[in-house]
């Protein structure tokens, strides 16, 4: 049977990703009680509502996204190449030390389509053409905003920390 920090923990957890989905605070808490669920005693099915309220939390969360999505997702398809030139400095790693705000305001500062696209591939482990039904694109795109993500996410830490050193 799950215990109170363990569906406390589970629904902080549906919160932040709706958050980092969505960028929207309030919007996300609404998505995150719509998904909780009490899931009974058994530990199957307890340990399947918990994955499926993950899925039902990503679906209204991009649904409530959705025209910003679509709008990130052309502004995607339209780049034509590295938005910088600067690249990183050779000793750069991110520290066991680095918090969860940290990751968050990096993730944050990724446009809409390229955060939901990594935050799904490599966060939630969905595969290519799961997130390539979920997003209704085609498969070069997500793999196009894969690549943006990761070079984004990785300047974004990069600069926190350049920052946290001045």
């Amino acid at each position: 049977m799950p215990t109170l920090e363990q569906k406390t923990r589970h629904s902080a957890n549906l919160y932040w990703l709706a958050f980092l989905l969505t960028g929207a605070r309030g919007e996300s808490a609404d998505l995150a009680i719509e998904a909780i669920d009490s899931p009974g005693d058994n530990a199957f099915f307890s340990a399947w509502m918990l994955a499926w309220s993950r899925r039902v939390v990503i679906s209204k969360a991009l649904a409530a996204i959705r025209q910003e999505l679509a709008d990130s997702a052309r502004r995607i398809a339209q780049d034509r190449g590295p938005r910088y030139a600067r690249s990183l400095p050779r000793d750069w790693s991110l520290p066991p030390s680095a918090g969860k705000l940290e990751l968050e305001r990096a993730l944050l500062a990724i446009d809409a389509f390229p955060r939901c696209v990594l935050l799904l591939m490599l966060f939630e482990g969905l595969s290519l053409d799961d997130a390539t039904v979920l997003l209704d694109v085609d498969r070069d795109l997500v793999r196009k905003a894969q690549v943006f993500a990761l070079q984004e996410l990785t300047r974004n830490l990069a600069a926190t920390r350049e920052a946290a050193r001045v």
